[in-house]
């Protein structure tokens, strides 16, 4: 079961304050996420992260209005911070962008609760036409809805 809503980040600050607002997705822990050692597996907390980003990206809605296309994975960087295991509270995936180029963008998460911080993470993300097969500029509709979410690191 995950939901999803947008809403300021852990820090309080806004669009309005020149910072864009995280989106947030609460992914539940679930039995199968376990390893052996009863934690969720590292492999497990990537596909939070990948539920988290489709949830961003609005692959979800209507194809007629669907903000993103096509798109790549081109890295990933990921802190494990804290162990997370099985507990009935979902956990928040909160994302948010930290650098729109061209034909790429930044993406920033943290798999957190109120208390605990358990994941920090990066991904690069490239505009891909899988027609030619080659990269392709971000539009004017997509730049407006990562504008929404820039966060400079920092």
């Amino acid at each position: 079961m995950a939901q999803v809503a947008t809403e300021t980040g852990t820090d309080g600050r806004t669009a309005a304050d020149g910072h864009g607002q995280r989106h947030v997705h609460l992914a539940q822990v679930r039995f199968a996420d376990l390893d052996p050692l009863n934690h969720v597996n590292n492999v497990r907390m990537l596909t939070y992260l990948e539920d988290a980003r489709v949830a961003f990206l609005r692959w979800d809605v209507d194809p007629e209005g669907a903000r993103f296309g096509g798109l790549v994975v081109a890295r990933h960087e990921v802190d494990y911070v804290r162990p997370l295991q099985l507990r009935r509270e979902p956990v928040r995936v909160e994302t948010w962008v930290t650098e729109v180029k061209n034909a790429s963008f930044t993406l920033a998460y943290e798999i957190r609760d109120d208390r605990r911080l358990y994941l920090r993470a990066t991904s690069v993300l490239v505009g891909f036409d899988p027609e030619t097969q080659r990269v392709r500029r971000l539009d004017d509709a997509e730049r407006e809805h990562l504008a929404g979410y820039l966060r400079p690191a920092g």
